[in-house]
């Protein structure tokens, strides 16, 4: 478990929190264990992505994943224990936090994990794997497997700090469109990035056939770039 979460990181997932929190004007000492059981999240996501019956990846932030150190076995525990753990430090928030609110976080962080977000995601990108998708497919796959711990960090952070209804929409708004934004550029840098600064193997994507913005619209329309989803514009 320590391998895996202290191994480095951009941490953006509490930073949204901590940030979404700060911006209605709430605690961010009060939102710190969602933070973190956001962090955990993510990275017991990671270890279970790394599998062999995944992306089958060697190397994560640096240094081998963790199941090349400790097996697969120990690193689907690993996984497993990590999203347990993460609720367990959002149970404590009702410490010093509005146990209607607690809830909220709860239910929205639940389902951000589970088969309506980041597990649902997955789910749709290995059965797109080696397949002409259309857009709206690819939208479904980034904004469930990326966007939605995206989504959940800055509502968590939101409704904990108190935020009005309006906030809590405009707030929603940006997440989501972070979300897919992030997504466009981490499939730039599967292709585009250097190994030692991303510190994860470039072509991953390619050697699991998965499909991604750039191959995307390289099938539908080659040379246009960045794509547009339909319906309205990626950022606003």
């Amino acid at each position: 478990m320590r391998y895996s979460v202290f191994a480095g990181g951009k941490r953006l997932r509490p930073i949204l929190v901590l940030a979404a929190a700060k911006a209605v004007g709430g605690s961010t000492d009060k939102v710190m264990p969602v933070a973190c059981a956001l962090e955990l999240i993510h990275a017991y996501s990671l270890v279970h992505d790394d599998l062999p019956a995944m992306d089958n990846d060697d190397f994560r932030r640096g240094r081998p994943t963790n199941h090349r150190v400790y097996g697969e076995a120990m690193a689907i525990l690993a996984g497993d224990a990590l999203l347990t753990l993460a609720f367990e430090l959002i149970a404590r928030c009702g410490e010093s936090n509005p146990a209607e609110a607690v809830n909220r976080v709860t239910l929205e962080i639940a389902q951000a994990a589970g088969s309506r977000g980041l597990i649902g995601g997955q789910v749709v990108d290995i059965l797109s794997e080696n397949q002409h998708i259309e857009a709206e497919v690819l939208e479904y796959i980034h904004r469930h497997k990326t966007g939605a711990l995206f989504r959940a960090a800055v509502r968590s952070g939101a409704i904990l700090g108190g935020a009005a209804g309006n906030q809590l929409e405009a707030l929603t708004t940006y997440a989501e469109q972070m979300g897919l934004a992030f997504q466009i550029k981490d499939d730039l840098l599967d292709i585009e990035g250097d190994e030692v600064k991303i510190g994860k193997p470039v072509g991953s994507d390619v050697k699991n056939q998965k499909v991604t913005y750039r191959l995307f619209t390289a099938w539908k329309k080659p040379g246009k770039w960045p794509p547009r989803l339909p319906g309205k514009p990626l950022m606003r």
